[in-house]
């Protein structure tokens, strides 16, 4: 796409910069952030053409970068595509998101899958894409090449996928992935579950799903994947923590200087088993793996976002169509579908801990820029992607499944009252969501 070209000033007295929280006026030149200065400071005459945009008390935030996006098109289209999953990104105040490499035909485990993802892609994204690449059985000699070309790392699984295109690793091969991905300075990200602990469900139940993904199979997981960063010198990362007994060997890990870094997702952070079994039989979308668990469970995530040993909170937005939804808990598709409502959700819960909008903006927009090492994004700064949302902080709303942007109206959230609306999103200084104007994005053109 070609770059905005002008200039607009946006004001707001809820400025989340780099520096924390502060009255300031934004500048965006050409797509960038060309200066931050004091709120109140008159525009020159004729150097505005864009306009001047003043927020008064509604936050001005970082766009959101969601590192863990499930698109599943092509081959999957039908679950979710790009126009539609960037199109709730937009309207959730996520500017740049990273494409998981599973659910879509074929998935992007080599570089020809990946030209033909990114084909796919090509026109039809409201927001900024880059792409994760895939570790998997015999396809080590394709991960130096899809590195090259420009995939932001590789997802791996311990533990079945659940789609058979995308096995998971053995323990031989995924040390051998491990130390050709750490030969080139490259990321690994894993779904850490450890398959010798998990078991089949005894029903149908929320109850007995929750027991056949025991927190220990997450913790024996996440052991495994720090004594491989240790031995290999990988940087690897833990996706969808839900288990806070992780939370040991991970601060242990980080204390020994270990490169080794782990997300949680807002669904862990704001609901519990209790709301998934609700009207007795369940609702099935809070169906996800790992499983959401026990309000204590929960805090105990919370005060590791607090002491950084979780850095990230990111959606795994892992759609499907509404019949794969259907059934029980045995047998119905695990997946949050959530993009445009991280946001409010988990500010809302945060707001009630004494959590920030600055730290909010650290956990969702500059943590997951940083561990993808996204150029330009991430925070309000000068240089960067003018990438920003205006962000009504005290504004309730019920969630209402009919004005949600991504294919299917299911998710977990439904008839919940939020705090915090997204009232515009910018997307290098431009209103995004109304026209596909986002860029695919290639790792290589960063540092």
């Amino acid at each position: 796409m070609s770059p905005v070209t002008g200039t607009r000033v946006i004001r707001s007295r809820r400025t989340v910069t780099a520096d924390g929280e502060r009255p300031a006026a934004v500048t965006v030149r050409d797509g960038r952030v060309a200066a931050i200065g004091p709120y109140g400071a008159p525009s020159r005459p004729g150097d505005v053409d864009l306009g001047d945009v003043d927020l008064g008390d509604t936050a001005l935030l970082p766009g959101l970068v969601d590192t863990h996006v499930h698109i599943n098109e092509p081959g999957r289209t039908e679950w979710e595509g790009f126009a539609t999953a960037t199109r709730a990104a937009a309207a959730g105040g996520v500017t740049t998101l990273v494409d998981m490499p599973l659910n879509s035909l074929p998935p992007t485990t080599g570089p020809s899958a990946l030209a033909v993802k990114r084909a796919a892609a090509d026109g039809a994204c409201h927001v900024d894409v880059g792409f994760w690449g895939g570790a998997v059985p015999g396809n080590l000699a394709e991960l130096r090449p899809l590195h090259e070309r420009g995939v932001f790392g590789f997802k791996c699984f311990t533990s079945d996928s659940g789609v058979p295109e995308f096995p998971p690793l053995p323990p031989g091969e995924m040390r051998a992935a491990f130390a050709e991905i750490a030969s080139f300075g490259g990321l690994v990200i894993v779904h850490a579950e450890d398959p010798g602990s998990l078991t089949v469900p005894e029903s149908g139940r929320y109850a007995a799903f929750l027991a056949s993904r025991p927190p220990s199979a997450e913790r024996r997981a996440v052991e495994r994947v720090v004594r491989l960063a240790e031995e290999t010198g990988v940087r690897a990362h833990i996706l969808h923590l839900s288990a806070a007994d992780c939370l040991a060997p991970l601060a242990a890990a980080r204390s020994a200087g270990l490169p080794v870094t782990a997300e949680t997702c807002p669904h862990y952070l704001t609901l519990t088993g209790a709301d998934a079994e609700r009207g007795g039989a369940g609702d099935t979308a809070f169906k996800c793996c790992p499983p959401i668990r026990d309000p204590g469970n929960r805090e105990e995530l919370w005060r590791g976002l607090a002491d950084g040993v979780i850095s990230c909170v990111v959606t795994d937005h892992s759609p499907c169509t509404p019949e794969l939804k259907r059934g029980d808990f045995a047998s119905a598709w695990g997946g949050v579908s959530s993009l445009q409502l991280g946001l409010p959700a988990v500010w809302t819960a945060a707001r009630e801990r004494g959590h920030t909008l600055a730290d909010v903006a650290g956990w969702m927009s500059r943590a997951p820029a940083e561990l993808a090492r996204v150029p330009g994004k991430g925070a309000i700064e000068v240089g960067r992607d003018a990438d920003l949302v205006a962000f009504d902080p005290d504004a309730a709303f019920t969630v209402d499944p009919a004005a949600l942007h991504h294919r299917h109206p299911v998710t977990p959230y439904a008839g919940r009252v939020m705090t915090g609306a997204v009232r515009t999103t910018w997307l290098r200084g431009a209103p995004a969501g109304d026209v596909p104007s986002g860029r695919l994005l290639d790792r290589s053109e960063g540092p």
